[in-house]
């Protein structure tokens, strides 16, 4: 049996503030685009207890045009544009959040791995920007491949000497949001209704559902486990195939990355009991980095509540499949940092 445990986290290097934010700043890195313009446009949308003062639209090009036409929706949310390495300071500057779509998206044949070399680059000098500009502020990284991008930012934060494991995440609530949707379309829920867990990893094998604790209690045969778990892997997939070369998963993953920063918002605001599967820094199992259900509070995640009670197919898979694999990414993310970054 594994059994949730709390993980404590030492102090950071610098003094944070433990009291509620006010004035909430979300940065929006790769705003202009295909998933940037969505999660911008939800932030934009936002309303109490998840409000956000203020949308900064960061890009190479065409942020401004975006947050011009952001700012035209009758929100309270203020919206600036920031286009190009010259105005990243000010996109940055104040944040309490800062999300990270910024990178190429995959096309049909590519797995996640294949976008390694550029988005690596991209997240590194993103992180290193943050480090400088906004060392507190929480860092949701979406950009693929997540199993080696959050190392990455780890060290180009670490590099700096403001890392803090408690405000770097993995954003891997679109696994969570697929099982949800799968499961309540198999089993006839309310998709709003159904909770489960996914743990692991953000990629293929190293997504990891646990189907066995699925609420409201249900039953799978073994056949929809595997069918269910196997499409709950592969639903970025299905989702590259199905738009045949026009892009990967756009605005499934906005969605799922602004109900993780609304999450974020609240915790930081002092609402208690906010949980969320998220890949953190982590010792739950001998990755580096994993995911699993975190508390989330005014300085980040305040609790690791680790793995919960698994099946044996699910501690089949787990020790077989998900951490091996997930292993590899993390080393292949540090590995690249470490070579491009100090040499």
């Amino acid at each position: 049996m594994m059994l949730s445990r709390a993980i404590k986290f030492a102090p950071a290097a610098r003094s944070l503030s433990t009291s509620v934010q006010n004035n909430m700043k979300v940065a929006v890195l790769g705003g202009a685009g295909g998933i940037g313009q969505p999660l911008s446009m939800l932030m934009k949308l936002s309303h109490p207890p998840a409000f956000v003062d203020e949308v900064a639209v960061y890009d190479i090009q065409h942020a401004k045009g975006v947050a011009a036409d952001l700012s035209h929706i009758d929100t309270a949310a203020k919206v600036t544009g920031h286009d190009g390495e010259g105005e990243l300071a000010d996109a940055l500057k104040g944040s309490n959040i800062v999300i990270i779509p910024a990178g190429v998206p995959r096309k049909p044949g590519m797995t996640r791995d294949d976008l390694f070399n550029t988005n690596a680059s991209i997240v590194a000098s993103l992180a290193e920007a943050c480090a400088i500009n906004c060392p507190e502020a929480c860092i949701a990284v979406i950009s693929n491949p997540v199993n080696s991008t959050v190392a990455i930012a780890a060290e180009a934060l670490k590099k700096h000497g403001v890392y803090d494991p408690r405000r770097l995440f993995g954003v891997t609530t679109l696994d969570v949001v697929r099982a949800r949707t799968f499961i309540a379309g198999k089993k006839g829920f309310d998709p709003k209704d159904v909770s489960v867990p996914v743990i692991g990893g953000h990629a293929g094998g190293t997504i990891l559902p646990l189907l066995s604790r699925t609420e409201p209690a249900t039953s799978f045969t073994d056949e929809e486990r595997d069918a269910l778990t196997h499409r709950i892997q592969n639903g970025g997939t299905e989702v590259v195939e199905a738009k045949a070369g026009a892009g990967s998963a756009t605005l499934s993953m906005a969605w799922a990355g602004a109900q993780f920063a609304f999450a974020l918002v609240r915790a930081l605001n002092g609402e208690k009991n906010v949980v969320e599967c998220t890949m953190v820094e982590s010792d739950v199992t001998s990755c580096q980095y994993f995911s699993s259900q975190v508390e989330l509070g005014v300085n980040g995640v305040e609790r690791n509540l680790g793995l919960g009670d698994l099946s044996d197919y699910e501690k089949q898979k787990l020790e077989a499949e998900v951490i091996p694999e997930l292993q590899k990414s993390i080393e292949k993310g540090q590995k690249w940092f470490h070579e491009q970054y100090q040499k």
